[in-house]
Order: structure tokens, then C-alpha cells, then sequence
């Protein structure tokens, strides 16, 4: 979650106090409707009960150029395309939606430090068709595991506040039906329809 470095509030308690005594004034821009960063913030307003005002963009880069522009206070948005904002200043950095402080900001508090139970990550996994044998599925998956294993890429990673979590095939099926199960209630709750 992040702000314009003028906006009033400097943490998520003081956002959620901002944001009640100003219901519908605080503009958060996401990449677009849908999005996980659109997804956050319903998820957000939905555990504090404040009403912000979604204002969705056509992808990441017109969303954080609005928000160091000035036309919206706030953003959520992935760490790879906004770290480099926080660590220079240009972007204060409210929290990470991760269920713990990142490596890479340190001095960043998690949103679950004061929204107990939020928690939204970002990302990203290896598919294959339906019907691929299980012998190549665990080939890949030992390979994939392998390479995110190798310090010098969990160091890259971490860099720009990512995290790996390596899971076998059953592991990363389960998640992704725990995480479709998640959003599948937010996306309901807060009436989201495809644009």
C-alpha cells in the first residue's frame, strides 16, 4: 500500500482513521478491475470498513504514474514495480499486503500488524496442460524447485521484495483452490464485474 508523500496519514491506523473521517476522498488506483491490488484494497475496506474510491487503470505502470502525479493519494501495488519509489522517497510505502515485513523494507510494516488477518500476495506459478503425464509434472516440478532453491535467485528475488515458496504439484493445487475459494467471497462481497 502506498501514498503520495503528502498524504496525511502515515500508517494503516491512521489511513482506516483518515479514510472514516473522509469516507469516498481517498483515491486508490490499481492496474484494473479485477486486479489482485483491486482485490487488496475491497479486501482492505471490506476487514476496516472504510470506503475508498476505486479507480482502476489499464495496467501497473499508468496506475503508479497517476499516483506520483498526484491524481490519486494511494495505490496498491506489486513490490517489483514500486520498491524502487519507497527506497528513493518519491512513494511512501503504508504496508506490505504479505503476511509478514519484507527483507527488502524492513522499516515497512505488514497490514496484519494492525488489520489482523489480512493478507494478500502476488503470485506466480508453472502450469501445465491437463492430461500431461505425472512423471513430467514431478520432473518439472523438481526442476523449477531446484532453481528457486539456488541462493543467488532467492537473493534476486528478495531484492525486490518478493519471497519464494516452492510446493510439489499436490501443494501448489491446493493453494490455488484455497486462494480462488478467498477471492471467489471477496469478488461476491464487493459485486465485482468484468469490465
Amino acid at each position: 500500500m502506498l501514498a503520495v508523500p503528502s498524504f496525511p496519514a502515515k500508517t494503516i491506523p491512521e489511513l482506516v482513521d483518515y479514510a472514516k473521517a473522509n469516507p469516498g476522498k481517498v483515491n486508490v488506483s490499481s492496474p484494473g478491475v479485477g486486479s489482485i491490488s483491486h482485490l487488496a484494497g475491497e479486501l482492505f475496506k471490506m476487514m476496516t470498513g472504510v470506503e475508498m474510491v476505486h479507480v482502476p487503470f489499464s495496467g501497473n505502470s499508468p496506475a503508479l504514474t497517476a499516483l506520483l502525479g498526484g491524481q490519486v493519494e494511494m495505490s496498491i501495488a506489486s513490490l517489483p514495480s514500486s520498491i524502487e519509489f519507497i527506497r528513493t522517497g518519491k512513494l511512501r510505502g503504508l504496508a506490505v499486503t504479505s503476511a509478514k515485513r519484507v527483507e527488502a523494507l524492513p522499516d515497512v510494516p505488514a497490514v496484519v500488524e494492525s488489520v489482523p488477518g489480512y493478507e494478500v500476495s502476488a503470485w506466480y506459478g508453472v502450469g501445465a496442460p491437463k492430461g500431461t503425464p505425472n512423471e513430467l509434472i514431478d520432473k518439472l516440478n523438481n526442476e523449477i524447485n531446484a532453481s528457486l532453491a539456488d541462493p543467488k535467485l532467492k537473493a534476486r528475488i528478495a531484492d525486490f521484495g518478493g519471497t519464494v515458496f516452492a510446493l510439489s504439484p499436490a501443494g501448489f493445487s491446493k493453494f490455488i483452490a484455497d486462494e480462488t475459494e478467498k477471492w471467489a467471497k471477496v469478488i461476491r462481497a464487493a459485486n465485482i464485474k468484468p469490465a
